[in-house]
This record gives structure tokens, sequence and C-alpha cells, in this order.
């Protein structure tokens, strides 16, 4: 079947410790996990015109045409996930990381293949539990359109990838800070994930205290800070 090249949004998205859950309770997992698809997910996806191009026990990849649905799509899901595991005792939640990114892509048959689908997978391994991160370029194309704030994550190095990619972090908490905030975390060398199982071994997440921000802004001038909010050197760009 002949390859064809195209630009798309890409999500990827992984049940955080699937492994445990199961272990846990497999049958019981299972069955949540059919419900979220069949009552949550599987609708979202259809409604802002995605297509599942392949599920593993624990994963998705989904195209969509454009990038504002993707994202909506997205936000939509997990804050209803959030929503469902309110009364859930913590160790039983279900909960989903997810990774958008837009690029070109091969399509071969009903698959997709190439750089711009690994960076949405390696996005994925970045998010934090019920989080969502996506690219640079997702977050510019989507900014002006949809009222949501970013936290700039930097530039992170990851495999298989030529250049760093620069993440952004959507804030889905109703209050939380403006769409420039950094967060720093400590970078250790990120677990490849295989495409097809889009499963994570551990996530990053670090914030930046309140104290070292009043003593950034003690010592430099270059630093602003505003009580409650993340500390934003100016020009910073992060690792």
């Amino acid at each position: 079947m002949r390859q064809t090249r195209r630009l798309a949004a890409i999500l990827a998205a992984d049940v955080v410790g699937y492994s445990r859950l199961m272990g846990a309770d497999e049958e019981g997992t299972l069955e949540r996990l059919k419900a979220i698809r069949r009552e949550l997910a599987d609708p979202k996806i259809k409604e802002h015109r995605g297509r599942i191009v392949k599920t593993t026990g624990d994963g998705l990849l989904v195209e969509f045409p454009s990038v504002v649905d993707a994202v909506r799509c997205a936000v939509e899901v997990q804050r209803e996930m959030a929503e469902r595991n309110a009364e859930v005792p913590q160790a039983l939640r279900i909960e989903l990381r997810m990774g958008i990114n837009l690029g070109d892509i091969i399509k071969d048959g009903r698959d997709i293949y190439g750089d711009g689908v690994n960076i949405a997978a390696r996005l994925e391994a970045l998010a934090e539990p019920g989080g969502i991160c996506v690219s640079r370029v997702v977050r510019d194309q989507v900014r002006d359109k949809l009222a949501f704030s970013f936290e700039d994550m930097g530039e992170q190095e990851v495999k298989n990838i030529a250049r760093p990619v620069r993440v952004h972090r959507i804030v889905l908490s109703e209050g939380a800070g403006s769409s420039e905030l950094v967060r720093h975390r400590p970078l250790a060398d990120p677990p490849w994930m295989k495409l097809l199982a889009l499963r994570r071994q551990g996530y990053f997440g670090a914030a930046v205290g309140k104290e070292v921000g009043f003593s950034m802004v003690r010592k430099s001038p270059r630093v602003s800070w505003t009580r409650g909010a993340s500390i934003t050197p100016t020009g910073a760009k992060g690792r």
C-alpha cells in the first residue's frame, strides 16, 4: 500500500501505574478501563473528529486533523477523569498521561509513523498523572484560540529525537497561574517507550518553592516574582 505524508495533530495517552492496578485487581481494572473507553474517551475522540490509530492494554494513539480539536479533546477527557476520581482512593484511581504534538507524519495503511508521532509519545512520558504536555508548536497554534494556560517546562532532551523539544504543560486546575509560568524539573534521561506500548516507567515532577523564589528576587534584579506564582527569569529558556 502506498505511503503518504501529511500534517496531523497526534495525541498519545497511557494509564499511570497500569501494571500495579492490574496486579491489585485484574478483572476490576479491565472493566473500569472498558467503561472509560466506552463512556468517555471514545465519544470525546469522535466528537472532536479524532481517529484512533492503535490501542494497547494501557495506551492510545489518536490522530486529529485539527490541533485545536486535539487539545480540546484531551482537556475535556482529563477534566472529566479528575471528576470521576474525586471519590476514589488514590491507590485505586485510573489516571491518564497525555502528550500532543503537531507534525509531519507518514501514513501507511491505518498506521502512522515519523518524528511527529515519536515526539507525541515523548511528551506523554513527561506528563504528570492526570496531565497533558504539548510541544511548542501546539502551544503556539492554540494559545489565541483556546482559553487554556500553559506552563513552560523548557527544552527537554529526549531519546531518538535529534534536537531538544520545547515542552509546555497545560494548566488544568482553575485559578492556576499565567500562560508563561516556568517550572524547573530535575531532568534524568527519560526511559525509552516503545510506541506500541506507550508505557512510561516514571515521571518527573519538582516545583520551585516560594522560599527559593524570594531568595532569587533578593539576589537578582532579572528575576520577577509574584506571590502565589512560579518564578519567571527574564529570557529563561529552561533546559
